[in-house]
């Protein structure tokens, strides 16, 4: 709350100064530019790919361990008790390969998604760049700062065509 407060003061000052009726203003969103770009969405399907085998297998596993749950449940109390226990044992087996094959996944999703981040921030930020001093943007505010914007206003498409021809 106190942040928007202070964003509310300095918009403020700046509309009440002369010099904002001459100031070039515009919006970006930073994290749309980065995700639209043709390169993340190569990524985007070159880690569909890559990760998609472990995905399919993690679906299965979990498949697997709701079927198994599903017989406990329904017919548990009718089962011979040994049945049942090898049953609880074998869900409890499928839930803890889940839970580590899924932690598994997530960190090599997190490494790879990371890499990728330190390859195109700096495609990103020159396209950025770019569009500001090609366009004289004197002010150049991030979308989520900004509760509405008049579509001449925002760059964001700008930066992704440019970010898209940098190769």
């Amino acid at each position: 709350m106190r942040k928007l407060t202070q964003m509310a003061v300095v918009a403020a000052a700046l509309v009440a100064t002369p010099a904002f009726a001459e100031m070039k203003v515009a919006v970006l969103n930073y994290q749309m530019a980065l995700l639209e770009s043709d390169a993340a969405k190569k990524y985007a399907v070159d880690a569909e790919k890559k990760f998609g085998p472990q995905l399919t297998k993690l679906k299965g596993l979990e498949s697997s361990a709701k079927g198994i749950q599903d017989r406990l449940i329904k017919g548990g109390d009718k089962m011979q008790q040994q049945e049942r226990e090898r049953l609880e044992l074998e869900f409890k087996q499928k839930a803890r390969d889940f839970q580590f094959q899924s932690k598994e996944l997530n960190e090599a999703k997190a490494v790879a998604d990371r890499d990728m981040l330190k390859q195109l921030k700096p495609k990103l930020d020159g396209a950025v760049e770019e569009v500001i001093k090609k366009g004289g943007y004197d002010l150049v505010l991030e979308r989520g700062a900004v509760i509405d914007v008049k579509p001449q206003y925002d760059i964001t498409r700008q930066v992704i065509e440019r970010m898209n021809q940098a190769r």
